[in-house]
């Protein structure tokens, strides 16, 4: 009897000084002379130790493979968000000298089903938001509360490649439209308010989430 180990990459460098070997060409190794016990031992420690340090793929910030529960293709829609992120004003978002507002952390919690993000403003507002596809009203739902006792629930779905969500600012009496949409490695989000009732919306903010650098 021989096993066969594949190449294995751990995920973020983990396991590298546990099973160096494991990281090499594959391998053969005869175990014709092994009690079974042992040949058994060995393929359940290779197996174990593969399924901890293989990265998932579509999932980033996360160990747990996404469930099968929330695969479909509607609730891969807002995966283009996931990233550490530097945000800044629209002006020049390439640019190196643009003005930093947050540095925004977004990743997939809860076997890939929920978008979390956590906002860290310079200005020391901060705030975290936890977005999923709810698969019954088939719409989006985000909630996000912040450090300043804000709360905003919007809703909506994916319209020509970006995600659009509105909702009711309660303690400002105004509707809010947000919208996020990826742009050639990074994702814009821009946001509009109406105190009549949507008949007429003003710029709220324009911010690009470029990815962060140290």
């Amino acid at each position: 009897m021989r096993i066969l180990l594949p190449n294995v990459s751990p995920a973020n460098g983990e396991g590298r000084w546990i099973l160096p070997w494991l990281c090499t060409q594959e391998r053969q190794i005869k175990m014709n002379s092994m009690p079974r016990w042992l040949q058994a031992g060995i393929v359940l420690g290779v197996t174990v130790f593969a399924g901890r340090h293989l990265a998932p793929a579509g999932v980033s910030s996360a160990k747990s493979p996404i469930a099968a529960s929330c695969l479909s293709s509607a609730y891969r829609e807002f995966d283009f968000w996931v990233g550490d992120w530097d945000v800044v004003d629209a002006g020049s978002p390439i640019s190196a000298n643009s003005t930093k507002v947050a540095r925004a952390r977004v990743d997939l919690i809860l076997d890939g089903c929920v978008l979390r993000e956590d906002y860290q403003g310079t200005d020391g507002h901060r705030g975290q938001s936890f977005t999923i596809y709810d698969g019954g009203r088939k719409v989006w739902h985000q909630s996000w509360v912040t450090n300043r006792g804000e709360l905003l629930l919007i809703e909506g779905r994916i319209e020509h490649g970006a995600m659009v969500l509105s909702g009711e600012d309660r303690v400002k009496g105004a509707l809010v439209r947000g919208v996020w949409k990826p742009e050639k490695g990074y994702v814009r989000e821009t946001a509009v308010t109406s105190t009549d009732g949507g008949t007429t919306w003003k710029p709220w903010f324009d911010l690009v989430f470029r990815p962060h650098k140290d």
